[in-house]
Parts: C-alpha cells; sequence; structure tokens
C-alpha cells in the first residue's frame, strides 16, 4: 500500500524538519477543515505552497469544507495533484470531478462513516481515488470503525468487476493492525497521522506501512 501521512500531526513551526521525517513517503496527505463542514479549523492551500517549495512528493489533498466547489481551485494552484472532497458537501459531485479532471489534477470522493457506498456508484467510472472515512471526520485519535472494511471490499469488488482504474484510499484509526485488516479487504492508500508523527522513525514506520 501506499502510506500517506497526515500533515494534520506535524509541527508547522519546523516544516522543512518535518518534510525531512517522512522523506521516505510518496505521498503527504492534506486534511482541510473549514469549522463548517466538520468543527473544527485547520490550515488552507498557503501551508500547501510553502510545502510545495520544500518537496516533490504526491500532494493527497483532502477538503473536509462545505462547497469544495467554491475553492478547489485554491489547493490546485497551490500544488495538489490529487483533490478528494465529501460526497456530502456538494449538489453536484459529478461536474465537480470533472472540473478536478480538466486542469490535469486527480479527482476522488470522500464518504463519512454513516454515508451508504452504495451512493457513489453512479459516480465510480469517473473517478481516480474514493476516501473511506473510517472515524468522524474533523478530528485525531479516534477508534477504527470496522464497518469501514465492508465499504472497501465493495469498491474492490466494483473495480474488479468493471475495471473501474480508482485507488481507494482509507483515513481514521490507522495502525498496524488496521493497516493489515484493510488491505487484506482491497484497499491501496492509508492515511495515518498521530502514530507516525508521535514518533522519531518517521520513515522507518512508513516502511513499515507500505509492506504490512
Amino acid at each position: 500500500m501506499i502510506c500517506s501521512p497526515s500533515f494534520l500531526s506535524c509541527d508547522f513551526n519546523k516544516l522543512e524538519l518535518e518534510i525531512q521525517s517522512i522523506s521516505e513517503a510518496k505521498w503527504i496527505h492534506f486534511d482541510v477543515m473549514d469549522g463548517k463542514f466538520v468543527p473544527n479549523t485547520t490550515y488552507n492551500h498557503h501551508v500547501l505552497s510553502r510545502i510545495k517549495k520544500i518537496s516533490n512528493q504526491f500532494f493527497d489533498c483532502h477538503l473536509m469544507i462545505s462547497n469544495p466547489e467554491k475553492f478547489y481551485m485554491d489547493y490546485i494552484n497551490a500544488g495538489a495533484d490529487l483533490i478528494t472532497f465529501h460526497f456530502e458537501a456538494t449538489k453536484d459531485p459529478k461536474t465537480l470531478i470533472q472540473a478536478i479532471k480538466d486542469k490535469g489534477v486527480l479527482a476522488g470522493i470522500s464518504i463519512k462513516p454513516g454515508t451508504d457506498v452504495l451512493v457513489l456508484e453512479p459516480l465510480l467510472p469517473l473517478l481516480d481515488l474514493i476516501l473511506i472515512m473510517s472515524v468522524e471526520p474533523g478530528k485525531g485519535g479516534q477508534k477504527f470503525i470496522m464497518n469501514s472494511l465492508n465499504k472497501i471490499k465493495y469498491l474492490d469488488d466494483k473495480r474488479n468487476k468493471n475495471n473501474y482504474k480508482y485507488l481507494i484510499e482509507v483515513d481514521g484509526g490507522i495502525n498496524f493492525e488496521t493497516a493489515k485488516l484493510v488491505k487484506d479487504s482491497g484497499n491501496d492508500v492509508v492515511v495515518v497521522g498521530s502514530f507516525i508523527f508521535n514518533k522519531n522513525n518517521r520513515n522507518e514506520l512508513v516502511k513499515e506501512f507500505e509492506n504490512v
């Protein structure tokens, strides 16, 4: 699997050192929260612009915001390689997917734990990535919701039967035990936050998640 460390857990006062500490990671995950779609507020596109100057990693940008169609271009211009928005946050996901792809950026969609994965079925042929939230979005340190495995298995099965090209990503409560569970269910990318950033041997942990 790809391990995408979540920058939500880093120390923003020493960005260069933090980037070096996860230099082995191919992807970096950016959790963007607006205090509306989710209760918490985090950084905005200006942080992506700063990090783009010191990193050539793949920028995996997760917009946990209301009205993503109003703001997605800010993150594309800041250097995002993939824009993932929430199905629950827009009335016209198909148009937004196409708008993102028209800019040469990969388009992903995410669903909250309480959203039925079946709502994504009409969008599956269009997507580059589907992000399954295995905790309620908005804060770290929550316990992995086991029903997420059924969603991953469903998406993997649909992909195999229809030759769809999307990646499956999971975010929330990821440790080595849950990473093995999601991998066995057909997952491709794990987002890992505090489990990596609370430790000193971060690059070693990235490699362990890739080979779990």
